[in-house]
């Protein structure tokens, strides 16, 4: 966002990180099926940065783990997230940072079936990276800061 552009949510809540997943021998042994969890995926979105604040998903409780459904056996991901306010324009921007099946927690957001709609729509998706400022924005979000 531009230094000019007012905030939407200036004084969000900030939530505490949760503590980094311990490794077993069974994460790192190639030969051994290790089924992806929950916690796995929560791990690699958890760090994806808003793209309003200088602050992450989870930082935000955009993301939460108990929002995240894995099934190992379907090859399915499921995230909900919660948006800060209810009118978040940068609804859909999160989600397409997100990438994978994401929909709006339910009755977080006012626009909440149309956003959802949107995400879902593969083309929708696909056109809506094609946009360079656009895509500009959701690489700055997946773009790692140092904490």
């Amino acid at each position: 966002m531009s230094s000019g552009t007012q905030l939407e949510n200036a004084n969000p809540v900030i939530f505490q990180r949760s503590d980094e997943r311990l490794l077993t021998a069974t994460d790192e042994d190639e030969d051994v099926h290790d089924p992806i969890d929950d916690r796995e995926i929560f791990d690699m979105i958890r760090s994806i940065n808003d793209p309003e604040h200088p602050l992450s998903l989870e930082e935000l409780n955009v993301v939460e783990q108990v929002r995240v459904k894995v099934k190992d056996a379907e090859s399915t991901v499921e995230v909900e997230f919660t948006p800060t306010i209810p009118h978040c324009s940068m609804a859909t921007l999160i989600g397409l940072s997100i990438k994978i099946d994401v929909h709006i927690t339910p009755g977080t957001h006012a626009s909440e079936e149309a956003v959802n709609k949107q995400l879902a729509d593969k083309e929708r998706v696909a056109a809506a990276l094609e946009n360079s400022s656009l895509l500009e924005v959701v690489n700055q979000c997946l773009t790692s800061k140092s904490m």
